[in-house]
């Protein structure tokens, strides 16, 4: 215990709002309650539901420490609980909150040991984005061989891994996305179909491909600017999972409306289908199985910045953020004042803006995954 400080860096926020209110703090490192342990990150999980929390969709207490994983290594348990054979030392992998720190304390049952066959930062860049995936396909709807399966946003993070596990499965999968690029992506991960949502009708468009049957279940994450076009695309007794607000939330509706198909509508969350330590081992042993023959990539125009300015949702599946201190490649961006670059896939390039903290920002290929790496910790001088 004596190796573990008193206080750590953290990124807190005292209210919602834009990407101005992000600080970059000293706060005290937790002490693990009953039941939990204390981990220290390596690296941390960006993921679109962090702005859902800094905005203000999702309400949480303030202040608030943001991020929903990481990966890192166990320095401490609790005087007393159950640690499902959790100890010191182990190299783990979480899903809880506060992980935009140092140091996290959380409930053993919501961490799993990472094999010594995945490689750093690939766990944290994996497991949230993976583990919606597999409970969409496995839960909100069990899809079949040979189903017609409509992907919103399917260059994106969840809609990448969607697209491959959909075509292990055997689905007939058309993927929906804004360029020609991001559509080369997505046919090459598994999309047998693509339609540009911006330059063709996705309507018309789907009902051509199925021959007018329409799809058996839709995935979609952008919310509010497809949904009207979800209910027209499901086929009778199909169901439309929305699972993501990219473009906001879907306004209220009246729910006679399924009648027209007998159709199912879900909104989701994976935590709901984690919610035991039973399912969280079933569902993060599947996801190692796919991280084994799924490749995680590095894409070429980058990733969504952390703002969500962009409503498609196209983020990158594999990131995670290295906490690793690197003292000499730290790179000051400006004079007393950094920047976090989070991401690039919109022509509009944006950044986190966080006064005194020094950030280097590289792409480092690991497995052909993505990481963003922070080289330092120190504040600016």
């Amino acid at each position: 215990m004596s190796s573990i400080p008193t206080t750590q860096k953290a990124v807190q926020i005292e209210k919602t709002g834009g990407v101005e209110v992000l600080h970059y703090r000293d706060l005290p490192v937790p002490t693990p309650a009953e039941g939990e342990v204390l981990i220290k990150n390596n690296f941390i999980g960006i993921n679109y539901i962090d702005t859902y929390f800094r905005s203000g969709l999702y309400p949480a207490p303030k202040p608030e420490i943001l991020g929903r994983e990481a990966e890192g290594t166990i320095v401490s348990l609790a005087s007393s609980g159950e640690f499902h054979n959790l100890k010191v030392g182990d190299r783990v992998v979480f899903l809880h909150v506060n992980s935009y720190a140092e140091y996290t304390s959380v409930p053993a049952s919501k961490v799993q040991v990472v094999p010594s066959s995945i490689g750093p930062g690939i766990a944290a860049a994996a497991l949230l984005q993976g583990l919606t995936a597999i409970t969409l396909i496995r839960e909100a709807h069990y899809v079949e061989k040979g189903d017609w399966v409509l992907v919103h946003a399917a260059a994106g993070g969840v809609g990448l891994w969607l697209v491959q596990l959909l075509r292990t499965v055997g689905a007939k999968v058309i993927g929906t996305s804004s360029t020609k690029e991001k559509l080369a992506l997505a046919h090459e991960n598994g999309a047998d179909w693509t339609v540009n949502y911006k330059q063709e009708d996705i309507v018309a468009r789907v009902k051509e491909i199925t021959g007018g049957e329409g799809v058996r279940v839709v995935f979609d994450s952008i919310g509010k600017d497809q949904f009207e076009n979800d209910l027209e695309v499901v086929a009778r007794k199909g169901t439309v999972v929305s699972f993501g607000n990219a473009s906001g939330p879907v306004p209220p509706l009246t729910i006679s409306r399924l009648s027209a198909k007998n159709a199912r509508l879900l909104r989701p969350t994976l935590f709901n289908y984690i919610a035991t330590r039973e399912e969280f081992d079933k569902y993060t042993k599947e996801l190692r199985g796919n991280l084994n023959f799924i490749p995680l990539r590095d894409s070429d125009e980058g990733l969504n910045h952390i703002s969500g300015s962009d409503n498609e949702q196209e983020q990158s599946p594999i990131m995670s953020y290295d906490l690793n201190i690197a003292q000499k490649e730290t790179i000051h961006m400006d004079s007393g004042m950094s920047w976090i670059r989070l991401g690039t896939v919109t022509p509009a390039y944006e950044f986190a803006q966080s006064r005194s903290l020094s950030l280097a920002v590289e792409r480092e290929r690991r497995n052909e995954a993505m990481i963003i790496k922070s080289e330092s910790l120190s504040p600016s001088s």
